[in-house]
């Protein structure tokens, strides 16, 4: 009879057990594992030790971290299955307070008068009323009027008139704030930022090479033609200089 060929077994990733903490690969998880199943405390603590030491030199970026010791102890035992017993210098952290879900933010509903402006606007507005200091409350109210200016500005990209600022101050304070008719506000113009002007460098740069690309086409297609014109006068010349020979 033939010898039949068994194939042999192969350890496939599907087979194996899963990674609980994939960045530190399935070296360090075995690594653990046999860690778990030493029979002294003793060892356990050395191995442990040897471990811990090796996690940080797999993931430097944690040194970063403040107290980056007392995460790596808390992955060790995350790793282990909270199963590990060794002498930790860290409290033993429980899988309800690790798998914990952070409760959900609620969307802040709030209705805002004047959007181009802004709620901080609205809470300057509120800050500027309880004070009582007339000179104080005057620079601050100043103040919130340049900077509904420069929103103003940067929103809509045209100018605007300080009346206009400051009938929206009156009406944002629900006429409580104001200031004098004469004044001048700070003069804002709107700047783009670096990725607009780039994109307008670029855009003129492309168009002035398609304008050189046309230009020099139209030169070579000048050349080419002065070329023709003068073969055509050579073989003319030619033509008339066999005619007188005969």
């Amino acid at each position: 009879m033939a010898k039949e060929n068994t194939p042999a077994n192969f350890d496939y990733n599907s087979t194996r057990n899963k990674l609980i903490l994939s960045e530190y690969g399935r070296n360090v998880q075995n690594m653990v594992k046999y860690i778990v199943a030493l029979p002294t405390k003793e060892e356990r603590n050395r191995y442990a030790q040897v471990v811990i030491d090796l996690m940080g030199f797999l993931n430097p970026h944690l040194r970063d971290v403040a107290d980056f010791k007392h995460k790596l102890w808390d992955h060790l035992h995350i790793i282990s299955d909270y199963q590990i017993d060794v002498d930790s210098p860290y409290p033993k952290p429980s899988p309800d307070a690790v798998h914990i879900k952070p409760a959900p933010l609620n969307y802040p509903h709030q209705r805002i008068k004047y959007k181009h402006y802004g709620k901080t606007i609205e809470l300057m507005i509120e800050k500027a009323k309880a004070i009582e200091e007339p000179e104080r409350k005057r620079h601050m109210i100043q103040a919130i009027a340049n900077f509904m200016k420069m929103a103003y500005v940067q929103w809509n990209k045209d100018s605007v008139s300080d009346e206009s600022i400051l009938s929206d101050l009156y009406a944002l304070s629900g006429g409580t704030l104001k200031l004098e008719e004469n004044i001048n506000l700070n003069r804002v113009d709107f700047r783009p930022n670096n990725f607009q002007q780039n994109n307008t460098n670029n855009n003129n740069r492309g168009r002035n090479n398609n304008q050189n690309n046309q230009n020099r086409g139209g030169s070579n297609g000048g050349r080419q033609n002065n070329n023709q014109n003068r073969n055509n006068n050579q073989n003319r010349n030619r033509n008339n200089g066999g005619a007188k020979k005969y």
